[in-house]
């Protein structure tokens, strides 16, 4: 008793570990988001948008660079020491640290500062409308599977049915209150059943391999997703598409892209348009170097001449554009017809997410009512159909009459999954236009 015990307790975790794991729709998602290289692309991208703008703060700050050379020169050349020409061969070696900030430069650097930022926040929303657009499109393929994992199950229930009536007619026949005719086309209904199943099998299964596609699930795990229930319809005062495009303006990924992109567009040119303004800068650097005769006579050493050479300087330098060989002029021209293109595109993609919205509130409104008449259509049908089993078995409808009853409630049952899971959808799809995802 005691090794049963054990043996029982040994058991049990490793029976729980091999359970088929069920997918919910949100762990469906979230392993799509993590698993998906777009949404690593875009992750990349966001980190060059940060760099970029690092990389204008750091425009406003002064630069700061050192150099050293070395030289040797044969022949005649100028004494270092006494300024004088000599033809003896000389060796030098100089050292400068040196500084340059510019002061103006037409609010270029001002205005790139600002590009870099508005890019850096529409990397945050690109990144999201990516996270959003793999959300959708898991749903969508998830509530497909959903949908042939439900008409699985009816197809599963009808089969049995055919397979008990089957069972009762062939009974009937042989106690003679059925014909062979009757219990052929009874025959023929249990038969469609089964290819029905099989081909709803099928559909079920290649509507799972395209969700794990949308995951980047590997190909030889197994996916079962969780069952499929009915959301109720909620009783709501019909969706206004203006109202959610307004909600839809503040919130949505794809809108506050168009925005910040037309934004950034506008930065650069005002970019191009402020290097036609002379820019002027400032500079300062400090040297010092060491130089020697080649001949073998006596020199200076080397921390001698480093102190004594020490030399510094500051100014200021303002250049003047005139003259580019129209290259800046061209810029400019150039950067104002990408303005318009953008402007163009900002109204597009705007008028492409009201007709979005719209379409998915025509959806939604006129979903609520068909959903109500699918369930009602539903009932009817399955009273129906009871009915029309009592009748057959009296003898008062043919077989024929009876397989048409039990497609037609079949059908209404489809139907019923397909609009509630369609109201899902689209429900979702709505919530996500007013900002309530």
């Amino acid at each position: 008793m005691k090794r049963k015990i054990l043996l029982l307790v040994v058991l049990l975790p490793i029976l729980a570990f091999s359970q088929e794991k069920t997918w919910t729709l949100e762990e469906c998602i979230q392993y799509a988001i993590q698993h998906n290289p777009q949404r690593t692309r875009q992750e990349a991208q966001d980190e060059i948008y940060k760099l970029d703008r690092l990389e204008a703060i750091g425009g406003f700050l002064p630069s700061l660079n050192a150099r050293t050379n070395a030289y040797l020169n044969f022949g005649r050349g100028v004494d270092p020491e006494t300024n004088t020409y000599i033809s003896t061969n000389t060796f030098s070696n100089g050292y400068e640290l040196y500084s340059s900030m510019t002061l103006f430069d037409g609010l270029s650097q001002i205005y790139r500062a600002k590009m870099a930022k508005i890019n850096r926040l529409k990397g945050k929303e690109e990144l999201q409308e990516v996270k959003d657009q793999i959300r959708f499109d898991v749903m969508e393929t998830f509530f497909n599977v959903l949908y042939y994992k439900g008409t699985v199950e009816l197809a599963q229930q009808q089969l049995e049915e055919s397979i008990n009536n089957l069972k009762k007619f062939e009974r009937m026949e042989e106690l003679g209150l059925k014909s062979i005719p009757d219990l052929n086309e009874i025959q023929a209904k249990e038969a469609e059943d089964r290819f029905l199943l099989t081909k709803q099998t099928n559909l079920y299964n290649l509507e799972i391999i395209k969700l794990k596609e949308k995951m980047n699930l590997p190909v030889e795990e197994n996916l079962e997703v969780s069952d499929y229930e009915k959301t109720l319809v909620a009783d709501n005062e019909p969706e206004s598409a203006l109202d959610v495009y307004q909600q839809a303006l503040n919130t949505l990924p794809k809108a506050l892209v168009a925005d910040k992109s037309l934004s950034a567009t506008e930065m650069q040119y005002k970019i191009t348009r402020g290097r036609l303004f002379p820019s002027l800068s400032l500079d300062a650097g400090i040297s010092t170097g060491f130089s020697r005769l080649m001949n073998g006579s006596g020199y200076m050493s080397f921390q001698e001449q480093w102190k004594n050479r020490q030399g510094s300087y500051v100014g200021v330098s303002l250049s003047i554009p005139i003259f580019n060989g129209f290259s800046r002029s061209s810029e400019v021209k150039r950067s104002k017809q990408r303005l318009v293109m953008a402007r163009s595109e900002h109204e597009e993609t705007l008028r492409q997410i009201y007709s979005e919205i719209e379409q998915a509130v025509a959806d939604i409104n006129g979903l609520s009512d068909e959903y109500r008449h699918a369930q009602k259509r539903t009932a009817a049908m399955q009273s129906a159909h009871q009915t029309n089993l009592r009748k057959y078995e009296e003898g008062l409808i043919d077989a024929l009459d009876l397989s048409i009853s039990s497609n037609r409630l079949l059908q209404s049952r489809i139907e019923e999954i397909y609009t509630n899971l369609k109201y899902q959808l689209k429900y979702k799809l709505l919530q996500y236009y007013k900002g309530e995802w």
